[in-house]
């Protein structure tokens, strides 16, 4: 009898074992196990200050409970090389993502609610500043959720945390159920460059005024070639300020201020106009 007894609560057991088992993955929205990150990158300095675009403003804060359904767009070609909001350079082949007020930089899960498809995202930029999207990913990101080819799709973000030094990227699961572990590799942080646009762009970075000139051209220097000096005028008092751009639209211009914060530059503005 006591065998018996034994047996049957072995038996119960493991019953109870695959059912929890099952109900954590058995749901096709139910979370996956996030990748372990034992050593965090820290947020970088600035990302975290409400930011204006386009009249609007934008507050971002740390959300452990993130978890909302919207529109997603893609990224590529054009950005590609370019200065992401953390001083990373943009890889349209990595797995990241730009997200308006998420921690920079952090991991998100994004699901394609159309096939069941999801990823383990790095969120290293801000945008889109589109009202009806909530996250931009890189054309890789796109391409394994299956929303490359129609450009726009309905996604889930759940915040996942804090994001590795580098990478963090994962292909998790495809349209058969079926997950992958491979993950995808990443650009390593480098120094924000500036890209040359149009001089008939309206959007320029203040990264500073300063009552030295020479102070003025050096910050200047270390901000690149596109980065120059002007000397204005405010309250009758000559100032030198440093700017850096023209940027073709607000979203572009935005992404540079980012970078420019990010290379220590707090108080960066965005303004319109030379």
């Amino acid at each position: 009898m006591l065998a018996r007894m034994l047996k049957g609560a072995v038996v119960a057991a493991a019953f109870s074992t695959l059912a929890a088992c099952a109900s954590f993955g058995g749901g096709r929205d139910a979370p996956l196990r996030p990748p372990v990150v034992t050593d965090p990158a820290p947020i970088v300095s600035g990302t975290m200050r409400p930011y204006q675009i386009r009249g609007r403003w934008y507050r971002p804060v740390e959300q452990p409970n993130y978890d909302e359904v919207g529109q997603a767009s893609w990224y590529g070609s054009q950005h590609h090389g370019r200065p992401t909001s953390t001083g990373e350079r943009f890889d349209m082949n990595g797995l990241t993502a730009a997200h308006k007020t998420l921690p920079l930089p952090s991991l998100v899960e994004v699901t394609n609610r159309a096939n069941g498809r999801r990823v383990i995202l790095r969120v290293n930029d801000r945008g889109p500043f589109v009202d009806s999207r909530i996250i931009d990913l890189s054309r890789a990101a796109a391409e394994e959720l299956g929303l490359l080819s129609q450009g726009v799709g309905e996604v889930r973000v759940r915040y996942v945390g804090r994001a590795p030094r580098t990478g963090g990227g994962m292909a998790m699961q495809r349209a058969e159920g079926a997950p992958s572990s491979q993950p995808r590799t990443y650009s390593q942080p480098s120094e924000p460059t500036v890209p040359a646009v149009s001089d008939a762009s309206a959007y320029w970075v203040q990264a500073g005024a300063f009552s030295d000139r020479r102070a003025a051209r050096r910050i200047a220097d270390r901000l690149g070639d596109r980065a120059s000096v002007q000397d204005i005028r405010s309250d009758g008092q000559s100032l030198f300020r440093v700017i850096v751009g023209p940027w073709p639209d607000a979203n572009a211009a935005e992404q540079a201020r980012q970078a420019v914060i990010a290379r220590g530059f707090g108080d960066a503005l965005l303004i319109s106009g030379g």
